[in-house]
């Protein structure tokens, strides 16, 4: 990654399609991917989620139930699929026995009743408390099948809007980012509804950003 990498965008599309042909050039080759590691940016209007690119051909269905599934709470993979109407294979590999996954992350925020908690911290408008842990190195022996690939989010008001930030140990830009987006995304909105206010920046941190080589 060199020091004049672009860490500022309009929206997701726009982040994409930058980072997209960055990792094509300049990634480094990283087991079956190119990367790049150590990528922090802002997507200035999150709200503005949908990814456009062309190539990708992304489906706002698909993450739209992604996200409905995590309201859920519920980690169970046949949540997804009777919400989609199937189930996309890559969550069947990452299933248990019991067909559930640890990467459902509204399962995760709800464990301890994280996301209440958060939203009562931000009550207190300085607050740096207001954090939601999903990645725990402690258990580890859960992640057999399935290991999350974000650490924490984390919320701060500034200017009486609602910012976000987004911890990731490891990020695929092509499916990863572009569902993932949306649905942290959704969830920076929720938050500042049930606080009355407007969403502010989204920052996005991934320790490794990268494509499989079948996208290069």
């Amino acid at each position: 990654m060199t020091n004049t990498m672009k860490t500022r965008f309009y929206n997701a599309d726009s982040a994409f399609s930058y980072f997209l042909n960055e990792i094509r050039c300049n990634g480094i080759e990283f087991g079956d991917t190119k990367a790049l590691f150590n990528v922090g940016f802002t997507m200035e209007h999150p709200t503005d989620m949908i990814i456009l690119n062309g190539e990708r051909q992304w489906s706002r269905e698909y993450a739209d139930a992604e996200w409905q599934w995590y309201l859920s709470g519920d980690p169970s993979i046949d949540k997804l699929g009777d919400i989609y109407g199937k189930i996309p294979p890559i969550w069947e590999r990452m299933a248990d026995a019991n067909r559930e996954v640890n990467s459902n992350y509204g399962y995760q925020w709800n464990r301890g009743n994280q996301l209440e908690k958060v939203i009562d911290k931000l009550s207190d408008p300085n607050t740096r408390q207001a954090a939601i842990s999903i990645y725990d190195a402690k258990e580890m022996w859960l992640y057999n099948h399935d290991t999350p690939c974000t650490y924490a989010v984390q919320f701060t008001i500034l200017n009486n809007k609602l910012n976000m930030a987004v911890v990731m140990r490891s990020n695929d830009l092509w499916f990863g980012f572009c569902n993932d987006q949306y649905c942290f995304a959704s969830l920076q909105v929720l938050v500042a509804r049930e606080l009355g206010i407007e969403c502010g920046e989204y920052y996005h941190y991934a320790h490794n950003l990268h494509l499989y080589n079948n996208k290069i």
